[in-house]
């Protein structure tokens, strides 16, 4: 086989390393068909790099990301690790870390329904049709970056009035980062429906008037031939279960896009069938939507088919093996439409014999293949 391609692979906690087996033995599939060769590093990321060294991200794992040719990051996370301590580690802090770390502040997060999961939705399928938008989130800068921290004995703080303690985080944007996603958005509605949403909160929020008010400077000076609509973020969180089908690209802060990504995979009937991809500067880095899940981990019923998906992203971006992410879309549609199922997206018409785990659903989409 020729063209080496080298993964970082970030298992990461709960359902991460069961995830990541199926998308290996996918990766492998494709790979002998295409006649490329996949090879693996893998790291530590999250609360098991808390456990094992102190750190949520390591510098052996920031090495091994930086010389890859792409990062595929499972699920991070858990009880275990939940903490309110602000001196104390959080594994999302790896995740942050990293892509800041690797210039990282684009994430694409593709939100199409597949014909077959209409019915796992919670909306009625008469407001799913035309559903197929993308989210574009800014990654590295807002209130996940902003200035932070605690002020203790602080007058008039105190639950009974007296002296207390106060906390706050700040959201902070700059120009530059609001035009580099804002033409990420831009030349993505170009070959896609020419059309951007654009989420701030304006009418409170400094930070989101100068978003908008950069927002507008790039689209009259660079794309003009692209519709924009200014739209509040509660507003936008209303008209994804009221009218998700007038979407085509969504770009918008930090934080806003955190919360809306996960409001919007309930269209597609399950965050285990939303995928993601960052870009950037550096080295990119694809996950599923999903989290690490610790209740079902180590069970063999996690879907992962979100995993399978930012696979795909990885073959686009990364690769640019556009004619194998294809194939693994269809293939992943044609498992769908046969009517297989992992536990998130069975809904009561959903047969015994068609429910299957973690493992089974891997080698479904390799068969497809």
């Amino acid at each position: 086989m020729t063209n080496p391609r080298r993964i970082c692979l970030l298992p990461g906690d709960g359902i991460g390393p069961e995830i990541t087996v199926e998308a290996v033995k996918v990766l492998d599939a494709i790979g002998a068909l295409n006649d490329v060769t996949f090879s693996y590093d893998e790291a530590l990321l999250g609360g098991i790099a808390i456990d094992a060294t102190g750190s949520p991200l390591p510098d052996a794992t920031l090495d091994a990301a930086r010389a890859a040719d792409a990062v595929l990051l499972a699920a991070i996370g858990g009880p275990k690790w939940d903490t309110t301590d602000p001196d104390k580690p959080r594994p999302e802090q790896g995740l942050l870390g990293i892509r800041k770390a690797l210039g990282l502040f684009a994430n694409l997060r593709p939100v199409k329904l597949f014909p077959a999961l209409v019915g796992a939705s919670s909306l009625k399928p008469e407001h799913l049709e035309g559903v197929d938008m993308l989210i574009v989130r800014e990654l590295t800068g807002g209130i996940y970056f902003g200035e932070r921290g605690r002020e203790r004995d602080v007058p008039g703080a105190g639950a009974d009035g007296g002296s207390g303690m106060r906390a706050y985080d700040t959201e902070v944007y700059a120009e530059y980062e609001i035009e580099r996603i804002a033409r990420i958005a831009f030349d993505a509605a170009r070959t896609r429906r020419n059309k951007v949403h654009s989420v701030d909160k304006a009418n409170v929020l400094e930070s989101s008037r100068l978003w908008r008010e950069v927002v507008h400077r790039v689209h009259d000076a660079e794309y003009s031939d692209v519709e924009l609509v200014d739209q509040l973020v509660d507003n936008s969180a209303m008209q994804l279960v009221r009218w998700p089908a007038q979407f085509d690209v969504m770009v918008t802060g930090n934080i806003f896009g955190d919360i809306l990504s996960d409001e919007a995979s309930m269209l597609t009937g399950s965050l285990g069938m939303l995928a993601s991809a960052s870009l950037g500067d550096g080295t990119a880095l694809y996950e599923p939507s999903h989290g690490s899940a610790p209740d079902i981990a180590g069970q063999g019923v996690a879907n992962p088919l979100a995993m399978l998906l930012s696979v795909e992203l990885m073959l686009r971006h990364s690769f640019e093996m556009h004619g194998a992410a294809d194939t693994l879309s269809t293939a992943i549609e044609n498992v769908l439409a046969e009517g297989w199922r992992t536990r998130d997206i069975a809904d009561e018409g959903t047969p015994a014999d068609r429910l299957v785990g973690t493992s089974e659903m891997g080698d479904l989409v390799v068969t497809q293949l």
